[in-house]
């Protein structure tokens, strides 16, 4: 049974008593889990929907450090996510790599489009000069750089790095969770809390396995409200009472083919004189963000939304024709959580930044983290572990890294292998990506099983959607080893696929139903019509 890790999971929760409930399996809850089952501590982990599968599903794909804030002089935090930013490009080599990011200053802008520049080697020097240097461009260079870049009303621009996933965001949160996994954490997803109380100096919270519909109780010393931007529901229903809570900027980005064949991100400043971006995402760009102020984080994309994102993309590009909603491959959409202090209901909440802040009930042994943002995630981890032995659980020294990439040896070990059996030669012609650099980035030392199994029958490395960038052998590891519930799961989260093919592709693909009989098994049918029947065309 595909799901049978999961069942077993929610078996164990209804069973065993926990030291630590996390409620929320998006980033902030990934990073707790992972450091605390890292050090030993017995861990539980539920979440209503699918892991990742609210705000850490819909970023920009961006671990950076935060050169906007500089703006508004925030230079202890931008300092903070620099450092952040640089210790993910050091553990996770594979995944979070450094890419230039191409911005173009129009006349008239706010700063002089040098001042812009000097901002950036700022930003460069509180980077440690990890990254490769800034330079100022003229706008004759940026056209000869970047022709399909409008350079008619531009006054210069400059270059810098910050850094980029590879992959998805989901599938870099996801990789926290199997990581917790590893070490003991019991994690189940698509368990809903019902609410908790906190009696006799243990937190009981009632649950419901959204699959079965059964309700049981899950036992815990401690709990930690990470259920991202619905942290304020979750605090009302627990009757906890914080001095922060959140307010939500809502953020689309549209997915169309790609616009250039550089593998930079191309930054423009937006009509509303916000950040406007165009994302290498594999072979398509992700154009975007809005930032528009929502009073709940219940968000859906409106034809303004698509409106505004493309009007802009057609004006700051100088295409051979303009973009339109039928290039629209997929979108993405969510929100942003910014956390606010005090029980104002308004705030400025454009100068708002996505630092977190963890609140701590030590009568209750309760934790609540607002905001936040990936490149912070290891400092949120780090801070759960401390904040945890605070409240009398015992959190030893970690014998290991909590988190990273397995270290160089085994790397070195895996590509020898690799070598050995010519596997670079079976990566199918539509990868730009050889599979022994892929498998690695995201499957570390479980990729050693894929070589066994493509050993034993040479058909396992090849792909059932084309240009899914996911052969037969993954699929059948990411059924054993990733809890996925519903098709869904697997094609925009544990992988892009529904992000950048077609859905008519997806649909036409003859190795689709094979997948979700490897997936879901004698589920599959059933599995594939609530998929489809899931899909709106646009």
């Amino acid at each position: 049974m595909t799901v049978s890790l999961r069942n077993s999971n929610v078996a164990r929760l209804k069973e065993q008593a926990f030291d630590v409930l996390i409620v929320g399996g998006g980033i902030n809850g990934a990073v707790s889990a992972a450091a605390l089952a890292g050090r030993g501590v017995k861990v539980a982990l539920i979440d209503r929907g699918d892991f990742a599968g609210g705000v850490s599903s819909n970023s920009s794909n961006l671990a950076w450090g935060g050169i906007k804030y500089l703006e508004s002089h925030e230079y202890l935090l931008v300092n903070k996510l620099c450092k952040s930013r640089n210790e993910l490009m050091r553990a996770y080599p594979s995944t979070v790599k450094e890419i230039r990011f191409f911005t173009t200053i129009h006349k008239g802008f706010r700063f002089w489009s040098f001042f812009v520049f000097l901002g950036s080697v700022l930003y460069w020097i509180m980077g440690r000069f990890v990254t490769r240097a800034p330079r100022y461009l003229t706008a004759r260079y940026i056209e000869e750089q970047e022709p399909e870049i409008n350079t008619e009303k531009a006054a210069g621009g400059l270059e810098y790095s910050d850094c980029y996933l590879y992959d998805n965001d989901a599938r870099f949160v996801f990789n926290f969770i199997r990581k917790s996994l590893n070490y003991g954490c019991v994690a189940a997803n698509y368990v809903e809390s019902l609410g908790s109380v906190f009696e006799n100096g243990e937190w009981r919270t009632e649950a419901r396995d959204l699959e079965s519909d059964e309700t049981f109780t899950i036992r815990s010393r401690v709990m930690i409200n990470a259920a991202g931007p619905y942290v304020d529901e979750l605090n009302v229903r627990n009757n906890i009472t914080t001095r922060h809570h959140h307010l939500f900027s809502k953020g689309i980005h549209l997915i169309v083919d790609r616009i250039t064949d550089n593998r930079r991100v191309l930054t423009f400043f937006a009509s509303d004189g916000r950040l406007f971006f165009l994302i290498p995402m594999g072979p398509k760009t992700c154009i975007g963000t809005t930032d528009t102020q929502v009073d709940s984080p219940r968000v859906a994309v409106t034809d303004e939304d698509r409106d505004f994102v493309l009007e802009n993309a057609n004006a700051l590009l100088d295409l051979p024709r303009p973009l339109t909603r039928g290039d629209v491959i997929a979108e993405r959409v969510g929100v942003r959580p910014l956390a606010i202090a005090g029980s104002e209901g308004v705030a400025d909440w454009v100068q708002l930044s996505r630092k977190h802040e963890i609140e701590v009930d030590e009568a209750r042994r309760h934790l609540s983290i607002f905001g936040g943002k990936l490149t912070d995630c290891l400092n949120v981890g780090n801070e759960i572990t401390e904040l945890v032995g605070d409240l009398g659980i015992e959190v030893p020294e970690p014998g290991r890294r909590w988190y990273g990439e397995p270290g160089p040896d085994l790397h070195a070990e895996f590509l020898m292998q690799a070598e050995l059996m010519n596997l670079d030669a079976m990566t199918d012609p539509s990868s730009p990506e050889p599979l022994s650099e892929r498998f690695w980035r995201r499957y570390g030392e479980a990729a050693f099983g894929l070589l066994e199994r493509i050993r034993e029958d040479a058909g396992q490395a090849k792909l059932l959607i084309r240009r899914a960038e996911y052969t037969r052998c993954e699929i059948e590891l990411a059924a054993r080893r990733e809890m996925i519930v519903k098709l869904e799961d697997f094609m925009r989260r544990r992988s892009k696929i529904d992000l950048v093919v077609r859905h008519e592709e997806i649909v036409d693909a003859p190795g689709l139903v094979e997948a979700c009989d490897i997936l879901f098994g004698e589920r599959g049918e059933e599995k594939l019509a609530e998929y489809l029947a899931g899909f709106s065309p646009r």
